[in-house]
């Protein structure tokens, strides 16, 4: 145990050397997060998914956590952008999995939705061609296999692959 002291000025040494270090790996080796949710209409037993204008198939709304937001935030923005959906109480995280399709360093956080409300249906737009709820045993042809995969880990009981 040693009884040296660190100056102000070491300690200042310390922390830019932290934020350098941290600046270094950032650009070396990023990592983008991102979220996906499971919205369920328990009345109905139907999904919401969305299909963007910009990639095939039907799958669930989501997308990149911004700078400063939580997981939770990210996937309220997202669910309000891409379905005018309102989460009405915590959503609950099912799983984390690595998106390989995207980069090597993309992970997505997984969460089912049962407490919300949507005031009225969501519109085309620049970045949503359809959006929709979808009964579990008539899901639109051209769901993606990822979107399925997930379904299934949560209605199914099938475990929960590490890989979106």
């Amino acid at each position: 145990m040693s009884n040296v002291a660190t100056s102000p000025r070491q300690g200042s040494w310390t922390r830019l050397r932290g934020r350098l270090f941290h600046f270094y790996f950032l650009l070396r080796r990023p990592m983008t997060l991102g979220v996906r949710g499971l919205v369920h209409d328990t009345a109905t037993n139907s999904v919401f998914l969305i299909r963007h204008t910009y990639v095939p198939g039907w799958q669930l709304p989501g997308g990149g956590i911004e700078i400063g937001e939580t997981f939770v935030e990210s996937l309220a923005r997202e669910l309000e952008e891409e379905g005018n959906i309102v989460l009405t109480a915590p959503p609950i995280l099912r799983s984390i999995h690595l998106n390989k399709q995207a980069t090597k360093r993309d992970h997505v956080g997984f969460y089912l939705i049962e407490a919300f409300r949507q005031d009225r249906p969501k519109q085309p737009d620049h970045e949503i061609a359809e959006a929709g709820f979808f009964p579990l045993d008539a899901l639109p042809e051209g769901t993606t296999p990822a979107t399925r995969r997930r379904i299934a880990e949560v209605f199914e009981g099938k475990e929960a692959s590490p890989y979106w």
